[in-house]
């Protein structure tokens, strides 16, 4: 195991060697064309250190962020070849590769950086930290019960943006001595305001059931993942009625570490185009596009694991089901909405038309999860948790001002020790998508 894990290693370090070359070029290629970053420009960083597996993460925040960066200039810091190759492609934000910290400390002083934003709990998170004078604000890349969202973590950044009241009830039961109402600032789910998007399909009579599973987990405790246990039973029974169409949006991750998670993934997929191929009129999606939205607000009832895409869901208000995990040692918080959800078990899943049809028409589950909306995310009225956001964002750069007059005159003295153990500052301490939080990875 020891010689396999150390030539996978290698191969991905070759791997992003090679990606940082391209991104060199892409980069000098701009420069030659006049395209530079504005000095002195930016005043918000998103800091992702993981490559094109986790940037789901980005992902999701590339329209709020976008909308934010019409009043504060946002760029986007790198760390990883892969990474900025694909965000250099799509992110609607400026990218900025920085490698090594000597990269960074050169963005840094370059630019007026006042809010550095992070989706996720990479290790390599602290390298940025180390710098002051600015705020480190973790945004998260979803809302959920996980156990991933009650790290101890939290408390290494200045503030947290956080969905809601929910969030604030599960965070106080592990946070001890921590100031919640300065340092948590509920905002809602201002990806909400952007569900929308052009459907690939032509909608009919056909009721639309998306079905979200996340990836197999990397322990029992975080076995959230249904595929093998519910995946396969469900989608072919109703792939098999003639009167729904089926959205499958699995994880990116999915089979990465369980090869029987891995084949009945691919199972899934092959029975969608084989029903596709018997009525071209169904229209059943296998959906592995970058946008996340279209999907949440389009389908009648989603079927989702414990994953941020309940919460995504639960968000829109509309009917949705939840996968219970197999694994009898999985983590389930049911201190929250997953004491009240409408579970899915394994052994239910070939019948799962039946609960379909049931929730469909359910008044009393219509108004039980109209309850839950609201403890999540306050107010969902399009366009209020993008308010939120902004405000949230404004409060700290007014917080910046008072600090920044406070110790107006004071020399910056920066750490050059303050990396990571055994860095030099200038190597790739993480291998592409070698992010440190596995748990986290879990928005479909």
């Amino acid at each position: 195991m020891g010689i396999k894990k150390d030539i996978k290693l290698a191969f991905k370090l070759v791997k992003d060697a090679v990606s940082s070359r391209k991104v060199s070029r892409l980069l000098r290629e701009r420069r030659e064309a006049g395209v530079e970053l504005p000095a002195n420009h930016f005043k918000i960083a998103v800091y992702f250190a993981d490559g094109p597996v986790n940037m789901y993460q980005m992902r999701q925040w590339y329209k709020p962020l976008a909308r934010l960066a019409e009043t504060w200039p946002v760029l986007v810091l790198s760390r990883t070849g892969g990474g900025t190759l694909t965000l250099l492609e799509e992110s609607p934000l400026p990218v900025a590769h920085v490698r090594k910290v000597s990269d960074l400390e050169d963005v840094i002083a370059d630019q007026d950086i006042r809010i550095v934003f992070y989706v996720n709990q990479n290790a390599r998170n602290f390298q940025m930290m180390r710098y002051g004078r600015r705020w480190h604000v973790f945004i998260n890349h979803g809302e959920s019960d996980k156990m991933y969202m009650v790290t101890n973590q939290f408390k290494a950044y200045d503030y947290s943006f956080v969905a809601g009241d929910a969030a604030l009830a599960r965070l106080n039961k592990v946070l001890w001595d921590y100031d919640f109402d300065k340092r948590a600032i509920k905002i809602g789910r201002p990806q909400a305001d952007y569900f929308t998007g052009e459907l690939p399909y032509a909608p009919d009579e056909r009721q639309v059931v998306l079905y979200a599973p996340t990836w197999e987990g990397d322990r029992p405790a975080a076995a959230y993942g249904s595929i093998a246990t519910h995946g396969v039973a469900l989608v072919s029974a109703l792939l098999g009625t003639g009167r729904h169409r089926v959205i499958y949006r699995p994880h990116p991750r999915s089979g990465v570490i369980d090869s029987v998670y891995a084949a009945a993934n691919k199972q899934i997929i092959a029975s969608i185009e084989a029903a596709n191929a018997r009525d071209s009129s169904a229209q059943h999606i296998y959906d592995t596009g970058a946008d996340l939205g279209w999907q949440l607000s389009a389908a009648d009832v989603a079927i989702v694991d414990i994953s941020a895409m309940v919460y995504d869901r639960l968000a829109t208000g509309k009917p949705l089901m939840v996968t219970r995990p197999l694994n009898p040692v999985a983590q389930i918080d049911t201190s929250g909405y997953l004491s009240d959800c409408e579970w899915l078990h394994s052994a239910d899943a070939a019948d799962v038309v039946a609960d379909v049809d049931r929730l469909t028409h359910d008044p009393t589950a219509e108004a039980r999860l109209a309850v839950w909306v609201q403890r999540y995310f306050g107010d969902t009225t399009p366009g209020a948790a993008t308010a939120r956001f902004h405000a949230a964002v404004q409060h700290l750069m007014d917080e910046w001002e008072r600090f920044a007059a406070l110790h107006a005159g004071e020399p910056e003295v920066v750490d050059e020790r303050g990396m990571l153990e055994g860095s030099d500052g200038n190597s790739e301490e993480a291998s592409e998508g070698a992010s440190e939080d596995t748990e986290g990875s879990d928005a479909a």
